[in-house]
């Protein structure tokens, strides 16, 4: 695990655009003293957001292989450009991406699924499961009956 030089926590926060964002945005406060990047998929959001550590990554998922790729390696970039200690995710595909190639080096990781997934976790949590450290869903129903951690209502 590679040895980590910052003087105070550095978090990277990853989200699609829309709901997750705005998800995302609402959890702003639990990074008080932490040196928060953000990765979006939403151009816009540096216009929306207090922070000037802002990253783009292209959309993606299962139906679109090649912008995938892109997203991929774009991530990769991202995540050893910032070197954080702790990858925290709102969805969708790039989140997991993001998790994934975070445990690789060694960073802290954890998905919230979106509040909207009542019956069923998404398919980005549910990939997340065994990978993150932590998958909250937020919901006591789809976490007893999918392997996640229920901790209330985060969001």
């Amino acid at each position: 695990m590679p040895v980590r030089h910052h003087s105070r926590p550095v978090v990277l926060a990853v989200s699609s655009g829309g709901g997750h964002w705005v998800q995302m945005q609402h959890l702003t406060p639990a990074f008080d003293g932490a040196e928060l990047h953000f990765a979006t998929t939403d151009p816009s959001a540096a216009d929306r957001s207090p922070s000037e550590r802002i990253h783009t990554y292209p959309d993606a998922n299962k139906d679109t292989p090649l912008r995938l790729l892109v997203c991929v390696l774009r991530m990769a970039w991202i995540l050893l450009h910032i070197r954080p200690d702790v990858v925290i995710s709102t969805g969708a595909a790039g989140g997991f991406l993001a998790i994934r190639l975070a445990r690789l080096i060694g960073a802290r990781t954890m998905f919230i699924d979106s509040i909207a997934n009542a019956r069923k976790l998404s398919i980005s949590a549910r990939l997340s499961i065994g990978v993150a450290d932590r998958v909250l869903s937020q919901w006591p129903e789809v976490a007893q009956s999918t392997g996640a951690e229920y901790r209330g209502a985060v969001i």
